[in-house]
């Protein structure tokens, strides 16, 4: 199955390096490229790509405002942020409006890849220490407007795996963890993005943090057994 892609940045020489790594993929397909954020809501509602890779610095429309009116309009696209510095300040406000994770600009080829495909099965890019210092830094300033309300709606189990969530554990972490089949795991999450009204992994971690259920502070539990 081809992923289909939207590069928008405004810089012309980022939008060819990156179009020169995912067009030697088979699965990919850049369909389009943007150069402010404006047209890239045109491209997204005339393309409806799976993936945008989308610069939060742009001109005439930033990626905060980007991303929200994509998200807004229902799209079904999945947001990437490109960020030059790991504690940019704008961060936290596109995967607030909706994205599903960022990447900096000199992430490694390999790894570019390896995250769109993330994102583009519907999960959330965002490990535990970027969780951690991204709440830590600015939590207060932007919380998930209604989703925090929610969680009471949440079972013990599935308050249980937004915790190991908000901590950076993957599905098969989870399941390891819970001695649950990873299957199981998919539906407890599913259930939990529904009743907290969001959108991926990302949105729920920030909705547990915003709920203070999860301590910005909070260590990542071990998965080791005693022998």
């Amino acid at each position: 199955m081809t992923t289909r892609i939207v590069i928008a940045d405004d810089q012309a020489l980022v939008r060819s390096g990156f179009r020169l790594i995912l067009e030697n993929r088979p699965d990919f397909e850049v369909v389009a490229e943007a150069e402010d954020g404006r047209q890239t809501i045109e491209l997204v509602r005339r393309h409806e790509p799976d993936v945008v890779l989308l610069d939060i610095r742009m001109p005439n429309l930033d990626g905060i405002e980007a991303t929200r009116q994509i998200v807004a309009s229902g799209s079904q696209t999945r947001i990437l942020v490109l960020t030059t510095f790991d504690l940019d300040e704008y961060v936290y406000g596109a995967i607030c409006a909706g994205a599903s994770g960022f990447l900096l600009k000199d992430v490694r080829p390999a790894q570019l890849v390896d995250a769109i495909r993330v994102v583009a099965s519907g999960n959330a890019l965002l490990g535990p220490t970027a969780v951690a210092r991204l709440v830590n830094r600015f939590a207060a300033l932007q919380p998930v407007s209604g989703a925090s309300s929610s969680i009471e709606s949440l079972t013990d189990r599935e308050r249980e795996i937004l915790e190991l969530i908000a901590t950076g554990f993957s599905n098969a972490e989870i399941a390891a963890a819970l001695v649950l089949g990873e299957t199981t795991v998919k539906t407890h999450v599913s259930n939990l993005l529904r009743k907290l009204g969001v959108r991926d992994r990302v949105q729920a971690v920030i909705a547990a943090y915003d709920a203070g259920i999860i301590r910005p502070n909070a260590a990542r539990p071990s998965l080791e057994t005693d022998s």
